[in-house]
């Protein structure tokens, strides 16, 4: 065919070669185009040292020139490419059209699941969706009900003839978490929990399985699997998820579910590439506008610093400064301050463990009122200290989590938290939203326990002022990154300004 192909111009031919992949037929010239066009550089690739050594270009390059390949969830892509250049595409008839699959069908499934509660409508077209094209990326805010949809979509490719699914997520306690949601939502059958030193073969419909525990498995593992989900989708950028994904060559239903991307166009492409077209589900405005979600408001605290903190730090790069940062004692004095004032469940974030974590857990322990908890969470406590953690805040009204960004940022569902300190700087937008997300859900109340019922959560912001004469310092760039992604979500904020010793002034804040 590509002999054939390469003497017609103007016409493009896709063939689906499996699951991962689809072959394109088309004459040099075209496929030289096609190649450029699905060539991007990688964001901040220049400062990479590959990059510096001139060992790589910094570019990514999704179109195989070797084997005329690319993957199969672009091909949308592909049309699109023809459409702008006048190219004629023609698919060979081994790819698929979309299944026959309707709202009322969903809605028909959901019955006979027997679920404890309804399904929102929200959910119950993200599902329509994915099963009606069998692929895709479902956009969908933390704290929208991931978890209700990739449970639906399991038991419905659990029951095809021979269905097996794998759900890939990225921590230990996301595994235990997926499982202990299954459950609630009546799944009556066992699932088979992988995590380090777990056997990796089962009997069970639905596996559940952290990458990093299945990534060196050969491929023949793989060929069981009917249907992949994989949560937290944002994460599938890094070689050993991408491994996983193109090793499911027999895998026909693709799904991967997250609330944020990182707006890189390589990051989304890759995604599709492996998944499927993205689909947004919900936005999280649209969620606290309709009550599903708590009321949230940003309060971010601009830290100013004296002269002459300002002016030793004017030529600092950018891990001095934030070192310099993490390690102030006054700003931690004041962190620590700002969680024991505030009321209700609060989880302050932090970057680094044994220089700032331990520090400001240390700060509030010895100054905290009898009775209040605290609890100190990072990349070492286990997985299922992480879940007691988890379930003890469920019943509390009062308790202060001091956790690393690793662990509590990402995936974990605690439904009672009233307040969220950012500690470390950042302007990944992909850490901010799902960190963000950790204070969204409602929490229903227990008037015998005493257990209040939250509907209002707030964030806390820390920044760090340390301009001198004309020159920003990085961290105060990387909160104006933050305010942008409050801007488009919409969020309400305010900033307030303060001196660091300036007890004054900070009370007017909480």
């Amino acid at each position: 065919m590509r002999d054939i192909v390469s003497k017609i111009e103007d016409v493009l031919i896709i063939r689906k070669k499996d699951e991962v992949y689809m072959e394109v037929f088309a004459d040099d010239g075209l496929l030289r185009e096609l190649s450029d066009y699905f060539t991007f550089e990688v964001p901040g690739a220049k400062f990479m040292p590959q990059v510096r050594n001139k060992v790589w270009d910094g570019k990514i390059r999704l179109f195989n020139n070797r084997n005329h390949t690319l993957y199969y969830g672009l091909i949308n892509h592909i049309a699109k490419f023809c459409q702008e250049r006048e190219y004629k595409l023609k698919i060979d008839k081994n790819i698929e059209a979309a299944d026959n699959w309707s709202l009322q069908d969903t809605i028909d499934f959901e019955k006979d699941l027997g679920l404890p509660f309804e399904a929102r409508d929200y959910q119950r077209e993200a599902f329509t969706y994915a099963v009606r094209n069998r692929r895709g990326v479902l956009l969908s805010p933390t704290a929208s009900g991931k978890s209700l949809i990739i449970y639906m979509l399991s038991q419905h490719f659990a029951i095809q003839p021979g269905g097996k699914v794998l759900i890939i997520v990225p921590t230990t306690s996301l595994v235990q978490q997926m499982a202990k949601d299954f459950k609630d939502y009546g799944f009556d059958q066992d699932v088979h929990c992988i995590t380090s030193g777990v056997d990796k073969n089962a009997l069970e419909q639905v596996t559940v399985s952290t990458w990093q525990s299945i990534y060196k498995m050969p491929k023949s593992y793989f060929d069981q699997f009917d249907c992949v989900i994989g949560d937290e989708a944002h994460l599938f950028k890094s070689k050993s998820l991408t491994t996983i994904m193109t090793n499911l060559t027999s895998c026909k239903y693709r799904f991967g579910l997250t609330g944020t991307l990182d707006g890189a166009q390589t990051h989304k492409l890759v995604l599709e590439g492996l998944f499927g077209p993205v689909k947004q589900v919900v936005k999280t405005k649209e969620l606290i506008d309709s009550k599903q979600l708590a009321d949230f408001d940003i309060k971010a605290i601009v830290l100013k610093y004296g002269d002459e903190a300002c002016k030793a730090l004017k030529d600092a790069k950018y891990q001095d400064e934030v070192d310099w940062i993490v390690r102030n004692e006054e700003r931690n004095k004041f962190l620590a301050n700002l969680a024991l004032s505030l009321k209700g469940n609060t989880l302050m974030l932090f970057q680094f463990v044994e220089k700032h974590g331990k520090v400001l857990e240390q700060m509030i322990t010895e100054r905290v009122e009898e009775g209040r908890k605290v609890f100190y969470v990072h990349g070492g406590t286990d997985a299922d200290t992480r879940e007691s953690v988890r379930a003890i805040t469920e019943k509390e009204n009062n308790a202060i989590i001091v956790a690393s960004y690793g662990t509590f940022s990402t995936g974990i569902n605690i439904k009672r938290l009233h307040n969220i300190i950012f500690t470390s700087p950042t302007k990944s937008r992909v850490r901010t939203l799902q960190s963000i997300g950790r204070g969204l859900r409602k929490g229903g109340g227990d008037e015998e326990a005493g257990i209040e019922e939250k509907e209002q959560a707030t964030l806390f912001d820390i920044a760090d002022d340390l301009t001198w004469k004309a020159r920003v310092n990085y961290t105060l760039k990387h909160f104006a990154e933050r305010v942008k992604i409050y801007n488009d979500e919409k969020f309400n904020y305010k900033i307030y300004k303060v001196k660091l010793n300036d007890t004054v002034k900070t009370n007017k804040i909480y």
